[in-house]
């Protein structure tokens, strides 16, 4: 298989072409290489794009090509966008329990927040800022969830690593 620079290229066209987030597995399977040399081609391309119009998103094993972040306005004034849809302050204060929590429970976000929030997850998981991750082993097996492609792209972060460390809570003066 090709390596360096073409291999690199290579990874960037198969991003280009994908409707989707795109595995690591699936990439080195595709190119006919090991996982580690298409995780060494997706660190050369992420170097190479820091100056460009586009990143490379990562969550978990899967990678996808998105529009930089300071590009955004331009490009919603050439697709003709419009303003973005704001959320509540109950849907950021529930979205922030699920991003830095993640995967959590509806009664486990509910406790954090104290009052129930049925319809602001509905509103998240219609938005596509959050989905479903699973189920909590347990009674009932509730329903987890996780942050999305979508939510990291809304903030402009590359990987939910990427979210700012939580302030220590201040103490009563």
């Amino acid at each position: 298989m090709a390596e360096g620079r073409s291999l690199s290229a290579l990874v960037e066209a198969l991003l280009f072409v994908a409707d989707e987030p795109v595995s690591v597995g699936r990439l080195s399977g595709v190119l006919e290489t090991s996982p580690a040399e298409a995780e060494r081609a997706l660190e050369e391309l992420e170097a190479t794009l820091r100056e460009r119009g586009l990143r490379l998103q990562r969550m978990g094993d899967r990678v996808q090509l998105v529009t930089a972040p300071e590009a955004a306005p331009y490009v919603e004034r050439l697709l003709a966008l419009g303003e973005r849809r704001r959320l509540s302050q109950a849907a950021l204060e529930t979205l922030a329990i699920v991003a830095y929590r993640q995967p959590i429970s509806r009664l486990e976000i509910e406790a954090i927040r104290g009052v129930s929030c049925d319809s602001v997850l509905r509103t998240l998981l219609a938005a596509g800022l959050i989905e479903e991750a699973g189920r909590a082993p347990g009674p009932g097996r509730p329903i987890l969830y996780a942050t999305t492609f979508a939510f990291l792209q809304h903030f402009g972060l590359n990987r939910p690593e990427d979210l700012p460390p939580l302030e220590k809570e201040c103490t009563a003066q």
